[in-house]
């Protein structure tokens, strides 16, 4: 068993380098939507990672005027204001070479002959750090870790051979993880391609396997979506084959976190790529939950939409969940429609052309009502084609499901090891050969 040395930050080779606050911070209005240095905001960092899908760039003359706060390959960002303790690792395959942070983070950077970078970034991201941080944190209105309060944080320190040892068996559940999302990607892309081809471009097979539109297929003037459509095909309002579901009202402070089968879903548990993310859990009592009707209960195939603040964000229930919705979602349940064919068109250009349209800007935030959701109209086509569409994203959507709770699963695994290990409890050699197989999984999918 490893002997273990708690070290405070203050005392190692590591560096808590600020970004740049003075005259030459970039202004709101240099901010684009591409460019050549990413400046990190917050939604950036979470409590696993970079989320890099909705960025902010400011220009290479910006760039250079900044004397402080870019990154360099294998440094940690870390938030320390807000949502505080989020951690993002920088290494060599991220796709964006020049990144900074914003005045919420600080950058730590590591003499990595001491510190082997992921195994802080490791530290950084488990519970014993996050039980130090709550304890530090300060600031009512808006939490703050202030870089004198982090200096004291006691970091569980070992030879650099045992930290790149305990880093490289956590670190092939990671790669199973990231792995397991770049599938889902994929996979999402492909359904949402190919409802594009057949749906938006109407070049879906027709009665000899060849494209539709592209061969000659005949196109009728539809007037309700003001666009031609093929023939046969009708129009009809998304409440007609579904029902509209709306939520519990509910305060949040009346849930709790006990642990029972069900749950509540929230705003947060719906992620942006249609999936839903359960690490974070919302419970009412089972006698309370007695009393619901099943009006707001959802099930496999049902799609779920949120309807305030962060309008329209969607995704389907997977066949292992059985929940409510709470506050702010509305839930779509597929009666005599194709339930994937439903949840990809929630995807597409038209749906979401007519939801902007039907969405109520408020004094403080926007806001998709029930009713507006019931006249948003679909396109049906011909019952083969649906039918056809369905057999192909189903698979597709179910792979994605089977992923999605392999790494919930994956990331319960770790995060009960990553204390154990950096407590002592467990050896690295205890757990190399149950975890094996992970890395073994994610070599034989690059070879195929």
């Amino acid at each position: 068993m490893n002997r273990i040395k708690l070290i405070e930050l203050i005392d190692l080779p590591i560096q808590l380098i600020d970004g740049d606050r003075g005259v030459n911070y970039p202004s709101k209005s240099e901010f684009t939507n591409d460019g050549y240095c990413v400046f990190l905001n917050t939604g950036n960092v979470t409590k696993t990672g970079f989320d890099f899908s909705n960025i902010e760039f400011i220009s290479e003359e910006r760039d250079l005027l900044l004397r402080k706060g870019k990154l360099q390959f294998n440094d940690i960002v870390l938030t320390t204001r807000g949502t505080v303790g989020n951690v993002g690792f920088y290494h060599n395959q991220n796709s964006f070479k020049h990144i900074r942070i914003n005045s919420g983070m600080i950058i730590l950077r590591c003499d990595e002959n001491i510190i082997y970078p992921y195994y802080l970034f490791l530290f950084l991201r488990s519970e014993i750090f996050k039980k130090q941080v709550l304890d530090q944190a300060s600031g009512s209105a808006q939490p703050q870790l202030p870089i004198g309060s982090l200096k004291n944080i006691s970091f569980p320190f070992f030879e650099l051979e045992t930290q790149q040892n305990i880093a490289k068996v956590l670190s092939d559940v990671d790669a199973k993880i990231e792995l397991n999302n770049r599938i889902n990607t994929e996979l999402e892309a492909m359904a949402k391609t190919l409802y594009d081809y057949w749906f938006v471009q109407f070049d879906f097979p027709d009665a000899n396997g060849k494209p539709y539109k592209t061969s000659g297929g005949t196109m009728v003037w539809n007037e309700e979506l003001k666009r031609e459509i093929p023939e046969g095909w009708e129009v009809e309002k998304v409440s007609k084959s579904s029902n509209i579901v709306d939520c519990l009202h509910s305060k949040k402070s009346e849930y709790n976190f006990i642990d029972e089968e069900t749950y509540l879903l929230q705003l947060e548990n719906i992620k942006d790529d249609g999936l839903i993310d359960l690490s974070k859990k919302y419970h009412v009592s089972k006698e309370d939950y007695k009393n619901w009707t099943t009006r707001i209960e959802v099930k496999d195939n049902d799609i779920i939409i949120t309807n305030a603040g962060r309008v329209a964000a969607t995704a389907q229930i997977p066949s292992n969940i059985i929940a409510g919705i709470g506050r702010n979602i509305t839930a779509i349940r597929p009666d005599s429609i194709s339930p994937t064919f439903l949840y990809v068109a929630f995807q597409g250009s038209e749906m979401k052309r007519q939801i902007a349209l039907n969405t109520d800007t408020g004094t403080f935030f926007k806001s998709l009502n029930v009713k507006g959701i019931k006249e948003l109209l679909i396109a049906r086509p011909l019952k083969n084609i649906e039918e056809k569409f369905e057999s192909i994203v189903f698979p597709m959507r179910r792979k994605r499901e089977q992923n999605q709770i392999e790494n919930q699963e994956l990331a319960s695994l770790r995060d009960w090891l990553l204390p154990m290990l950096m407590n002592g409890q467990v050896s690295v050699g205890d757990v190399e050969e149950e975890l094996g197989m992970v890395a073994e999984s994610c070599v034989e999918y690059k070879k195929s």
